[in-house]
């Protein structure tokens, strides 16, 4: 229920263009009508102009009703769901990143030395060499942006492991973390940045599973929203339905990557 009143308020711009553009519709419908069934003497055609009239007028008023119940949702509902499911006071466990530093190697200042008492002049059979077998890189979590604010979680039973704190984000990812806490009901995902309005906002799927140890949250598609900077969260809530823990980093989401149009081979 939650998610449908903040998805409410999120789009309710262009749910009242919609409802506006329908009213218009249904008023001129309204206006027609009316002129039809002052301009005819016919019983038929003023029977059928009075039905007309009626049904816009009907719904005008649901309109507007509808108009009525998006903006409460906007601007009741939503802020009072959004304070009863806001922690408030909790602990902070403040995790910082430290200074971003790359180690600088001292430079060489000896003398190179070969030493060539192994190397054979001639042709050596490439089947007698060993080849050395290439070893695999692990793949990094994702490119981070340094100095960014830091994490925030209340709790270890709530953490983030992907995505990093900092991290730029352009393409789906799984979350990896931790969600458990003591009379655990479910967690959930919440951003906050720019298309948001600068609040947190629910933005996915409740888990009604705990995970207590590293694994793999859910899933979040950045493609929905706007490139810049937000604050993802991972809130856990009680059987009271209570936040009673979280934990919030910030990641950066971009547009996506462009991918590089092969060259073609030509053919002779």
């Amino acid at each position: 229920m939650s998610a449908l009143v903040f998805l409410i308020e999120q789009t309710a711009t262009g749910l009242y263009i919609l409802l506006g553009a329908s009213i218009l519709w249904s008023l001129r419908g309204f206006l027609r009508a009316r002129g039809a069934y002052r301009g005819t003497y016919f019983e038929l055609e003023r029977d059928m102009a009075r039905g007309q009239r009626f049904d816009n007028l009907t719904m005008l008023i649901l309109l507007v009703e509808g108009m009525l119940l998006v903006f409460a949702m906007q601007r009741v509902v939503a802020p009072t769901l959004r304070q009863t499911l806001t922690l408030p006071q909790v602990a902070l466990n403040v995790v910082s990143d430290g200074d971003f530093r790359t180690p600088t190697p001292e430079p060489f200042t000896g003398g190179v030395v070969i030493d060539a008492s192994g190397v054979q002049l001639g042709v050596i059979d490439p089947a007698a060499q060993i080849q050395p077998t290439p070893t695999l890189t692990p793949t990094p979590v994702g490119t981070i942006i340094p100095n960014a604010p830091p994490a925030e979680c209340s709790s270890p039973n709530v953490q983030l492991q992907v995505p990093a704190n900092g991290m730029i984000v352009f393409e789906p990812l799984a979350v990896i973390g931790i969600a458990s806490a003591p009379n655990f009901a479910f967690y959930r995902f919440e951003l906050n940045g720019e298309s948001t309005f600068g609040s947190y906002a629910t933005i996915g799927v409740d888990g009604t599973n705990a995970v207590p140890e590293q694994g793999v949250l859910g899933q979040f598609s950045p493609s929905f929203y706007a490139p810049g900077e937000y604050r993802f969260r991972v809130s856990v809530f009680d059987i009271t339905s209570n936040q009673v823990a979280f934990c919030a980093l910030t990641i950066y989401i971009s547009a996506p990557i462009p991918t590089p149009t092969p060259i073609g081979t030509e053919s002779s």
